[in-house]
């Protein structure tokens, strides 16, 4: 966890004093490998060190950690860039990161339990690294960018497709055949329960992402918000976010065992909100409303992160729980890069589209350049007066309600995903539960 959050650091100065885009991209991967460390980790350690009755409500506790911490992001990011720039943004959080791994190399124990393995600590740094499948580690992410580029453009690209398609069935043998030890193991997937939860993991934070990145571009091409007012639209989702985790966690998640009605009934409600805030994405609805509605919105995002994970640790073995936690980070993280390159890509198309034909239907030419201009930014909206205001507007609402319709979609599908993980979990002795409750109640 320290190292992870010194690669965050590193990767924030690098991007802060960038002095190109290709320099840029290089501090955000060091940056992204930093954050992956913590996110996983993060989750694989509560797992571990908390017995079933309260695993609810620390996982809770962590989506609340991790969503206060996107809520308050967005609004500082949106009161610092104009008075201080971009780089600024970066640079601010080194001294954060630095801050909080230091506290967490004191807080978090060096052994988390007396049977750790012996060979796999004494294996030296190179040993380890040794280990790592990089072939598939390179397959797996030329896969997914050469996808991501392909949907993300303006106009999908074939080419990208079809290289990633060829590169997949090769990722696939590595991972089955080739690898030692490979950095998802297929066997673990072949559990029904595991797989399939991860597969509506993904593709239900994929929905998720396209509302937290685009609430604040509803807000600042729509309602014409400045960069803090917008930001802070992310304030009441995640709230409900926060809460959505913490009650269910504290109240409901109490034991080991199905909730499979559960993740059902929240990923049900999830597109309902959804449906809502298409609804109410436009320039003249009550903003108590657009507020309440992203509330709900993410209350029941919070409520099924936490379900799901009580819900997939049921379903497989004791065993491969911290693999299956890790996967599911790990899917997680996909959906955020998923989401936004080809949520992205779904409402440029849909923008352009509305812009072209609003001023069309004008008759208004000549503005190739402000079409640009408004596919770069939300802010120029704000600049615009008359007809132009008036097509600009109409054209983001219509791109944001493409892009939240194609999530209810998205997320409709899903739900018959997250219904074939089955309730049934894999016969376990009853004693594990129960000493893991004892040995925490004797170590307090």
């Amino acid at each position: 966890m320290f190292t992870s959050s010194l690669l965050t650091a590193l990767g924030s100065i690098i991007t802060a004093f960038a002095p190109s885009l290709a320099v840029f991209l290089i501090g955000r991967v060091v940056t992204g490998v930093g954050a992956a460390g913590i996110f996983s980790v993060s989750i694989i350690l509560v797992v571990q060190l908390t017995n079933p009755k309260r695993r609810g409500l620390f996982i809770g506790m962590l989506n609340t950690g991790f969503t206060i911490g996107v809520a308050t992001g967005a609004v500082a990011a949106g009161a610092i860039e104009p008075a201080m720039g971009w780089r600024s943004l970066f640079w601010m959080q080194v001294p954060l990161a630095v801050l909080a791994g230091s506290t967490l190399l004191i807080a978090i124990p060096a052994s988390l339990s007396a049977d750790d393995s012996q060979k796999y600590r004494s294996q030296s740094i190179l040993t380890k690294l040794a280990s790592i499948d990089y072939i598939g580690a390179a397959l797996l992410i030329s896969t997914i960018c050469l996808l991501l580029y392909g949907l993300s453009t303006q106009r999908i690209a074939i080419l990208p497709i079809i290289l990633s398609l060829i590169l997949f069935p090769l990722f696939l043998y590595q991972e089955i055949y080739a690898s030692a030890d490979p950095i998802i193991p297929v066997t673990v997937l072949r559990s029904r329960g595991a797989l399939l939860t991860c597969l509506a993991t993904l593709g239900f934070m994929m929905a998720r992402w396209g509302i937290l990145f685009y609430t604040p571009v509803y807000a600042a091409a729509v309602r014409g918000w400045n960069p803090a007012q917008s930001g802070s639209l992310l304030i009441p989702t995640n709230l409900g976010f926060a809460l959505g985790g913490l009650i269910p966690g504290a109240v409901y998640i109490r034991r080991a065992g199905s909730f499979w009605t559960s993740c059902l009934v929240v990923f049900a409600l999830f597109p309902a909100t959804t449906g809502l805030l298409v609804g109410v994405a436009t320039d003249t609805s009550p903003v108590w409303v657009v507020v309440l509605v992203v509330f709900a919105n993410g209350l029941c995002a919070g409520a099924a992160l936490n379900y799901t994970l009580a819900h997939v640790l049921h379903l497989v073995l004791p065993e491969v729980r911290f693999i299956v936690t890790s996967l599911l980070a790990t899917f997680r993280g996909f959906a955020g890069t998923f989401g936004s390159a080809i949520g992205g890509g779904i409402f440029a198309r849909a923008l352009k589209a509305s812009l072209e034909k609003g001023f069309e239907e004008h008759g208004v030419t000549g503005k190739k350049a402000l079409i640009r201009e408004l596919l770069g930014s939300p802010r120029v909206v704000r600049q615009l007066n008359g007809i132009e205001r008036e097509v600009a507007v109409r054209g983001y609402i219509d791109a944001l309600r493409a892009l939240w319709f194609s999530a209810v979609v998205l997320v409709c599908f899903m739900w018959f995903i997250q219904a074939g993980t089955g309730w049934t979990a894999p016969k376990i002795l009853a004693e594990e539960e129960d000493g893991f409750s004892n040995r925490e109640d004797t170590s307090r």
